[in-house]
């Protein structure tokens, strides 16, 4: 076991957002931003941005670690674009209006339709259906949960029909 892999998981996280320099075994070396280190094989995951905008991720295998150097430290807009990296294109964040204006949208469409809807929560953001369904924001069908599969499933069609009927 090496002295990477002796380190503890709150020592690995000192690394995290930070660019560094990885020497490996095989006299290799490896640049990027530090994305994660997991914890069972204390591999680094190593993220760097290409001219095309395209992001390579580069995994250093924890045993194959000898030494990593510290180069750069990450500032707030770094840390945003590393925590943004596996984030699906679809999500998108939504301002507290703008969830307010869809939630209000769908409990109305909701109750036009003559299916019951209540606000739950502290501060009422989760939508119940009918007692045995909640969406939660952003108020889509895939933030809907049941144990009623069936209720579900219907729900959720429903709830696609609107959303595709607003576009």
């Amino acid at each position: 076991m090496n002295d990477w892999q002796r380190k503890s998981p709150l020592d690995w996280e000192t690394y995290v957002n930070k660019m560094v320099k990885v020497a490996a075994i095989e006299k290799h070396e490896y640049e990027g931003w530090v994305l994660t280190v997991d914890p069972i094989s204390a591999s680094i995951v190593l993220a760097t941005s290409q001219e095309n905008e395209k992001v390579s991720i580069s995994v250093v295998l924890g045993h194959a670690v000898q030494e990593v150097e510290i180069l750069k430290e990450g500032d707030d807009e770094m840390k945003q674009w590393l925590s943004c990296i596996f984030v699906p294109e679809e999500s998108k964040t939504y301002s507290p209006e703008e969830l307010e204006k869809k939630k209000n949208n769908l409990k109305t469409w909701l109750e036009t339709n003559h299916i019951p809807v209540t606000e739950q929560g502290e501060s009422g953001r989760t939508l119940c259906v009918a007692g045995v369904l909640t969406v939660d924001p952003p108020y889509g069908p895939e933030e809907c949960s049941s144990s009623n599969e069936i209720i579900l499933s219907r729900v959720q069609g429903l709830i696609q029909g609107y959303l595709q009927k607003q576009q």
